[in-house]
């Protein structure tokens, strides 16, 4: 911008309007960087869909809405979930996770504060997992492993049972934090979990194994869900343990479990020492989300009945409710 010579004190004032008004109707400076640190550097390995959100792609996206770095690996990439009547894509092996694994270690970038696994499909991609969290560690002694053991729901497997020993004996172990849902919390610790008691001694038992933190995700109780969760917060103590009860939605989601246990690892970051403070959030985010879903189907619906896709979780429509949710389900700490 040229200013024009200033020859008197009115020429100097329209000088300075003429600026101000130039600087009004200019695109704003951009800012430099200013190395503001992330909250952490998640590896996330988990099934990876083109259309929808489950694994991955229901759990990247909330981690960065609360500051996280991600670094996907995709176990799967399928062109939607299972719950479609076609199903198209590749399946990752354990050679060709260690292969990415390598590739990063090549270029020092193996430095995480945690790493979160979902779905896995077989007992070889699941003992590679084992060597990448004992890879991690060597870089990081303090990397906080968030495991979801994803193997069935509703009675069901939908993975092997081969991995069930795998997890129990193997997996379990060396996990930080643990969120099965009511099925995986049985084939664990091999007990039957029918009441809220249950769920919280089938905590006690899953730490003993070696997690200090887990979180029971979905225990049907009088047509309600309830959330266990229990934390040991220093060795030779009793748990802190805690319940959310929420509503039991008569419709089938998928992706929930992912989203519950990404949003369960960040807001864990920020409440280390507050386990159900952490679960309070997460699950307040959640039912958001979901909230958000149906109200947005129920806007657009023509038929009674929903189509898979329209059930999909509105991950993106829910931004706010993922960074600042509102407490709407309470903690009640046993």
């Amino acid at each position: 911008m040229q200013v024009p010579a200033i020859h008197n004190i009115a020429q100097c004032h329209q000088v300075v309007v003429l600026i101000a008004h130039l600087e009004n109707n200019m695109a704003p400076t951009l800012l430099a960087d200013v190395g503001l640190p992330s909250a952490g550097r998640v590896l996330s390995i988990q099934s990876h869909t083109v259309h929808g959100y489950v694994g991955n792609k229901a759990a990247v996206f909330p981690l960065q809405i609360l500051g996280f770095d991600v670094d996907p690996i995709n176990s799967v990439q399928f062109s939607n979930h299972t719950g479609y009547a076609t199903v198209k894509g590749q399946v990752l092996d354990g050679e060709q996770l260690w292969a990415l694994i390598e590739g990063l270690e090549a270029n020092d970038l193996l430095h995480y504060t945690h790493l979160l696994t979902g779905y896995i499909g077989s007992v070889s991609f699941l003992e590679t997992i084992l060597r990448v969290v004992d890879k991690l560690r060597s870089v990081n002694p303090n990397l906080i492993y968030v495991c979801d053991p994803v193997m069935g729901d509703d009675g069901k497997f939908y993975v092997k049972p081969e991995l069930v020993p795998v997890y129990r004996e193997k997996v379990v172990p060396v996990a930080t934090m643990l969120t099965p849902n009511h099925f995986e919390a049985e084939q664990l610790t091999g007990r039957r979990i029918e009441t809220e008691a249950d769920a919280l001694e089938a905590c006690i038992a899953l730490h003993a194994a070696g997690p200090s933190k887990v979180v029971i995700t979905s225990l049907p109780i009088n047509n309600m869900l309830t959330v266990v969760g229990s934390h040991v917060q220093s060795k030779g103590k009793a748990p802190k343990q805690f319940k959310i009860i929420v509503p039991k939605l008569h419709s089938y989601f998928t992706g929930t479990g992912d989203l519950m246990t990404a949003l369960l690892l960040g807001w864990s970051h920020k409440f280390p020492d507050d386990l159900d403070k952490a679960a309070e959030l997460a699950v307040s985010s959640l039912q958001a989300v979901l909230k958000n879903t149906i109200a947005d189907y129920d806007k657009a619906r023509a038929l009674p009945a929903p189509k898979t896709h329209q059930l999909e979780l509105r991950l993106i429509q829910s931004v706010n409710e993922l960074r600042s949710p509102e407490v709407k389900f309470p903690v009640e700490t046993i």
